[in-house]
């Protein structure tokens, strides 16, 4: 798959992805007319993602063992979507990597001490385990959107070749952009011509 990336224009977020990061996450893998493009495709791709998305701090860089745990992370989360979606019974593995996921970084901020600050509250993990805290915190986010109340609207665009995921806005919006919307409008005009 990372040997597909193409460099056509990334679509706007999806209807939902500013509330739910892992929404945001999951569509990291885009499905576009001109070929596929993976948005964490590189370790550089994945710790950029990842900082403007403030899941890292802006000093950070990953290598790719921790942009590829991302990357299968980020798959099965399109796994539980897509079950998610067809109201199908999820995957195990997918369970799985996201529960791992969620218990893999300590979500409290812990009680310290130091001389300066005295008792205070810091992040619980260390600099070098930045990819862990990230996939945490949208493995929490998937959970909450998969049993939360924008589950009933999660779906899955309707325009081809697009695979995204958007929470829909209304009932009758099936499509995750205007460029997906005006694809699939171009195709019924066609189709009717073509018939008339």
């Amino acid at each position: 798959m990372r040997g597909m990336n193409v460099t056509a224009p990334v679509p706007p977020a999806a209807p939902g992805a500013d509330h739910h990061p892992a929404l945001d996450f999951a569509n990291t893998l885009l499905s576009l007319p001109t070929g596929r493009r993976d948005l964490l495709a590189t370790p550089e791709e994945a710790t950029a993602w990842l900082v403007e998305r403030g899941l890292a701090p802006e000093d950070a860089r990953l290598y790719e063992l921790c942009a590829g745990r991302l990357r299968e992370l980020r798959d099965q989360v399109r796994e539980l979507l897509g079950a998610s979606v067809a109201a199908a019974e999820p995957p195990a593995a997918a369970l799985q990597a996201v529960n791992t996921a969620l218990t893999t970084a300590p979500a409290a901020a812990l009680l310290a001490w130091d001389d300066d600050r005295g008792l205070h509250r810091e992040a619980a993990h260390p600099a070098n385990r930045v990819v862990e805290h990230a996939m945490a915190v949208l493995a929490a986010d998937a959970a909450e959107l998969l049993t939360g109340p924008d589950a009933e609207r999660l779906a899955q665009c309707g325009g081809t070749p697009c695979t995204r995921y958007l929470v829909r806005t209304h009932a009758a919006r099936h499509w995750c952009s205007t460029r997906c919307g005006d694809r699939i409008r171009a195709a019924r005009a066609y189709a009717r011509r073509k018939q008339g």
